[in-house]
């Protein structure tokens, strides 16, 4: 039902018909760039979070990891993940497809700076083997992103 629902998202803008499915999968990053044959960091993995009794959802790149004293810069809270079983309460979605489209309940949506870097990405489209590829603008805009946040780190070249 999940991957149903991020094709129900996608028919609004005519993009359904570019979300891949594959017969490997790509629930993880690694996972995901090898079915792609990209590099992982492409891959934009989403997160679910606590904040408050709610939960919001970061979309980093792959390389990415959350920076505890940045999220709690940013958010005003130490980061404490979601549980599985919560995850899918909130978005609909399993862990291995997460995405910011076609969520069940209306949810904030923050994607990392660590994304811009790249012209397009890779975010999961609701199942453990789906993905569509995306410029950042259209993640933000098909994701409902409220706002660019900086909270990760990792993926900065030294």
């Amino acid at each position: 039902m999940s991957l149903e629902n991020v094709v129900t998202h996608f028919a609004k803008w005519e993009k359904e018909k570019d979300i891949m499915e594959f017969a490997t999968s790509s629930a993880t990053v690694l996972e995901a760039a090898e079915t792609l044959q990209v590099e992982p960091a492409r891959i934009a993995k989403t997160l679910s979070f606590r904040k408050g009794e709610e939960g919001v959802l970061i979309v980093t790149a792959g390389d990415a990891k959350i920076d505890n004293k940045k999220f709690k810069t940013i958010f005003e809270e130490k980061p404490r993940m979601l549980s599985a079983e919560e995850v899918y309460a909130k978005t609909g979605h399993m862990v291995g497809g997460v995405c910011p489209f076609g969520l069940t309940t209306e949810m904030n949506v923050y994607l990392d700076e660590s994304l811009k870097r790249f012209v397009t990405v890779f975010p999961a489209c609701g199942s453990s083997n789906s993905a569509i590829e995306l410029t950042c603008e259209e993640l933000y805009e098909y994701g409902n992103g409220k706002a660019w946040v900086d909270v990760c780190k990792g993926w900065q070249d030294i």
